[in-house]
C-alpha cells in the first residue's frame, strides 16, 4: 500500500527517442498522490510519458517506478493497479457499454457475476445508466468518453491515467466530466494523472501540475506554490496613462495594458511603494489599484512559450 507521502512516480533521466527524434528528454520526476495535472501542447511527450509509466513502451535511457514498481521489468504488475482512459476512439462499436465494462472487469480478475455488478454500478457513477444497454457504436462522443472512463476505473484502481479525457465534448459535457474526475479522487481517493493540452481543465481539477514542452520538463509543483507571488496590479489614474507607463517603465516595472487598464506585474511587494510614488512624483491621482491573481495560463506563457518561440500552442476553453 503506497503510504500518503510516497511519490507515485519516480523517474531519473528518464528519455525516449524514436531515431533522431526525442520524444521525452531526460525527465527527473518525484510525483505525489493526488490529482495531478500533465499540461502541454500537442506533441509536448504527454501520450508517450503515459505509455512509458504503463510499461506499455520501453524506455531508450533511464528509469523510472509507478506505485513502487519498475516500468521495465513490472509492467503487468503496474497495468493491474492502474487504469488508463486513452485519448483515441478504441471502444467496440458491437457491444453495449455494460458488456464491454464487464468484460474489462473480469479482465482484471472479477469473477462473471461480480464483474457485472461492479459494471453496473461503475456506469451509474458515470453516468451511463440505462443507455448501458445500448450498443456503443450508437452513443455520442460524450457517452463513449463516459464508457472509457468507467472501464479505466471498474477495478479500482489506485491509479488512473486519463489522456484527454474532455476530447471532443461539448462545453455542458465537459463540465460533467471534469466534476466526474473531482469525484473520483476526493470521494473514491484514486489518484488521478490527467493529461490535457486545455489549462483551465488542469487547473479545474488539480493540486500538482507537470508542466511539459518539446519532451521537456519545464516546470513542476503544486498548483497553489506556481500561483504564488504573481500575478498583475491592474492600476487606473486621472491623467496620462502613457506618460505614467513610461515612467512606471523608466523605474524598473514590467507595464502592460489590459483591457485599456495598466497592468503592473506584481513581482514583490515594493511595487505597490512605486506605484504610489510615480503617481505622487507625476501628481496624478490614482482612481484603482487591485490585485489579480496569477492563473495557470500565465505560469505557462512565461515557463513554455518563450522557450518555444511564443506559440504556446494550448488551448483555452471557452
Amino acid at each position: 500500500m503506497t503510504q500518503p507521502d510516497t511519490p507515485i512516480v519516480v523517474s531519473r533521466g528518464l528519455l525516449k527517442a524514436y531515431g533522431s527524434v526525442v520524444a521525452l528528454d531526460r525527465l527527473d520526476l518525484e510525483v505525489p498522490p493526488g490529482a495531478i495535472g500533465l499540461l502541454g501542447p500537442n506533441g509536448a511527450g504527454k501520450s508517450t510519458l503515459i505509455k512509458l509509466l504503463l510499461g506499455l513502451i520501453k524506455p531508450t535511457e533511464g528509469v523510472a517506478s509507478v506505485l513502487g514498481l519498475d516500468i521495465a521489468s513490472e509492467g503487468v504488475q503496474i497495468r493491474q493497479r492502474t487504469g488508463y482512459m486513452p485519448e483515441s476512439d478504441c471502444l467496440p462499436g458491437d457491444v453495449t457499454a455494460a458488456d464491454f465494462v464487464g468484460h474489462m472487469a473480469q479482465m482484471s480478475g472479477l469473477p462473471a457475476r461480480a464483474a457485472r455488478l461492479r459494471a453496473a454500478e461503475v456506469l451509474y457513477h458515470c453516468g451511463v445508466d440505462e443507455e448501458r444497454y445500448r450498443l456503443i457504436k450508437e452513443f455520442s462522443t460524450g457517452m463513449k468518453q463516459r464508457v472509457k472512463l468507467a472501464q479505466a476505473i471498474v477495478h479500482d484502481p489506485a491509479l488512473v491515467f486519463l489522456d484527454e479525457p474532455t476530447n471532443g465534448m461539448d462545453p455542458a459535457g465537459r463540465e460533467e466530466m471534469l466534476e466526474l474526475i473531482n469525484r473520483i479522487h476526493r470521494e473514491v481517493g484514486i489518484t488521478v494523472l490527467l493529461s490535457s493540452h486545455i489549462l483551465e481543465d488542469v487547473e479545474r481539477v488539480c493540486d500538482y501540475v507537470l508542466l511539459l514542452d518539446q519532451g521537456r520538463l519545464v516546470q513542476h509543483g503544486t498548483v497553489s506554490s506556481l500561483l504564488a507571488g504573481g500575478g498583475d496590479i491592474l492600476v487606473e489614474i486621472d491623467g496620462d496613462r502613457a506618460a505614467f507607463a513610461e515612467a512606471l517603465a523608466a523605474r524598473g516595472a514590467v507595464v502592460t495594458t489590459q483591457d485599456g487598464v495598466l497592468a503592473v506585474r506584481h513581482t514583490e511587494d515594493q511595487v505597490f511603494d512605486l506605484v504610489r510614488d510615480t503617481a505622487a512624483d507625476l501628481d496624478v491621482a490614482l482612481r484603482g489599484l487591485r490585485v489579480r491573481s496569477q492563473s495557470l495560463e500565465d505560469v505557462y506563457v512565461q515557463q513554455v512559450a518563450a522557450a518555444s518561440g511564443g506559440n504556446d500552442g494550448v488551448e483555452r476553453a471557452g
